[in-house]
């Protein structure tokens, strides 16, 4: 079965999830669900939701359960993706949003093929954090290392590339110091379901991608 996988992309923010779960959605044709873009378009279009979901981003603190499962489960539920497949990103976050997406998975009659956690070491992702600029329109992603050819200019579409608010070092610590005490005993609950595979992410896109490929493949040929 290469369609309708259920998938979870874990791992700290710069870990490359980002990039990695576009790629798995088009190479196994289902849905990519960013919550972070998921709220910030919310925003932009002026929604409450959005707004407060942005605000607690912008702190460097995580989104609360409640405005978190509101969103994810219209999106899954009103989308379909609970038959057509997924790929998340950034969702779940609190063993409480692990539960509830059990449990609507358990109700849908299909569990989560594979939870993977991208594992890069914290100083390597405040770099890529840190040093991240993004553009406002079109959210095409670069860094100081590698900025756009005019300064501040998106080369894809023209647009203003800046630093996101959540992206200073200050947010970007918080949000590590939080990943370790509300993210991580994700990995048990997952591990302890046999559903843990744990990817190194370091190296080219194209290596870390090939890692994944391999390990969801055999997940695959094994429930086969």
């Amino acid at each position: 079965m290469t369609s309708g996988i259920r998938l979870i992309l874990l791992g700290k923010q710069g870990a490359g999830k980002g990039t990695q779960a576009v790629r798995i959605a088009q190479h196994y044709s289902v849905a990519h669900l960013s919550t972070g873009d998921l709220f910030r378009a919310a925003a932009r279009g002026g929604a409450p939701a959005g707004l407060e979901a942005i605000a607690y981003m912008d702190r460097g603190e995580l989104v609360p359960d409640d405005l978190v499962l509101r969103v994810v489960r219209e999106q899954m539920l009103d989308g379909g993706l609970m038959d057509s497949g997924f790929v998340l990103d950034g969702f779940p976050r609190t063993l409480v949003q692990a539960s509830a997406l059990e449990e609507e998975l358990a109700i849908s009659g299909r569990p989560l093929d594979i939870a993977i956690d991208l594992e890069v070491p914290t100083e390597i992702v405040l770099d890529r954090i840190a040093g991240r600029r993004v553009c406002d329109d079109c959210g095409t992603t670069y860094h100081l290392t590698m900025p756009p050819k005019v300064n501040g200019v998106c080369d894809v579409c023209g647009g203003t590339v800046s630093q996101r608010d959540d992206d200073t070092e200050v947010a970007v610590m918080r949000r590590l110091e939080l990943y370790e005490t509300a993210t991580m005993p994700i990995l048990d609950f997952y591990r302890e379901i046999d559903r843990l595979d744990e990817i190194d992410g370091l190296g080219t896109g194209d290596e870390v991608f090939a890692r994944i490929v391999s390990a969801i493949d055999a997940r695959l040929k094994t429930e086969d």
